[in-house]
């Protein structure tokens, strides 16, 4: 059925072909006992797994779903269970809960967001299954720098803390502005504050950081406070430039290319070493302003 699933067609009977997963099918590796379930995904993909598996991964008896009442229909000695899901999404789904690494089926951030949901609705506990040492972390931060407002978002709802922190650092330059009432929603209003406070710090640490010009230097014969009002006169034009583009993602390269063809314009060599020190200084500052939530 669907490449991401990884199929295979098996004939069952006179003309029935039935679509199975080849990372959970009959003989798979996956469990030192024979699967004792099958779940189909909405796509009709057969995935063989455990019940045990499943209820030990999960709070709430798989969505009311497990123990198999035993009036269910049956396909040799399995019962099937038929899921909402996709494939695509039950495939990562019971990768998730198996403990597997699924880096061969490229997940696309849609898949990976509507596995974690479905892990909830499943009754699984997130915070145990969405760590930095999981494959479902480690898959969602890869997809975090494309994507990162519905990694967020998905953090957020479910206070995925790790997550949460690591993937605000990718929303520096997202307006937020474009958050959506549903967003707002999902986030809560802990999530959604704290990354409006990031971008609101950030932007604050900025105007403190380019507000002090230059210090003077003692007057010398080329170079006496009067014409020492020119360095300020370019720190001033640069801090304008930059506080007028301030926003909380503002490159390095940015200041860098702002400040230095100025500099080079000084006649006086020691104001082009103050100016430059300054701009040294301003760039560490800058690089340590604290760029997660």
């Amino acid at each position: 059925m669907g490449d991401d699933a990884h199929t295979s067609n098996s004939e069952v009977g006179e003309g029935l072909t039935i679509s199975v997963s080849t990372a959970f099918y009959p003989g798979a590796a996956v469990d030192p006992l024979p699967p004792d379930l099958i779940l189909a995904s909405a796509d009709s993909v057969f995935f063989y797994v455990h019940s045990n598996r499943l209820l030990r991964c999960s709070q709430n008896g798989f969505n009311a779903s497990l123990p198999i009442p035993l009036t269910e229909m049956y396909t040799g000695d399995c019962p099937i269970l038929a899921a909402t899901e996709t494939s695509t999404v039950l495939n990562i789904v019971l990768h998730a809960i198996y403990d597997l690494p699924f880096e061969q089926y490229s997940p696309t951030s849609e898949c990976l967001v509507g596995a974690v949901q479905s892990l909830h609705k499943y009754g699984a506990v997130l915070k145990q299954l969405v760590v930095p040492s999981t494959p479902l972390y480690q898959h969602l931060m890869s997809v975090a720098p494309l994507n990162p407002i519905d990694i967020y978002t998905i953090a957020a709802q479910f206070e995925l803390e790790e997550l949460a922190v690591a993937t605000s650092s990718h929303l520096l330059s997202f307006s937020l502005s474009s958050i959506s009432d549903e967003m707002a929603i999902r986030m809560g209003p802990l999530y959604l504050k704290r990354l409006f406070f990031l971008h609101l710090g950030r932007l604050d640490a900025l105007k403190r950081i380019l507000l002090p010009p230059p210090p003077p230097h003692p007057p010398t014969n080329a170079c006496n406070f009067a014409d020492q009002k020119q360095m300020v006169r370019v720190w001033a034009l640069a801090v304008a430039y930059l506080a007028w583009d301030a926003r909380p993602d503002l490159p390095i390269t940015t200041i860098k290319q702002t400040l230095n063809p100025l500099i080079e314009k000084l006649p006086c060599n020691v104001c082009r070493s103050s100016l430059f020190d300054r701009t040294k200084n301003m760039i560490i500052q800058w690089s340590r302003v604290k760029n997660t939530i």
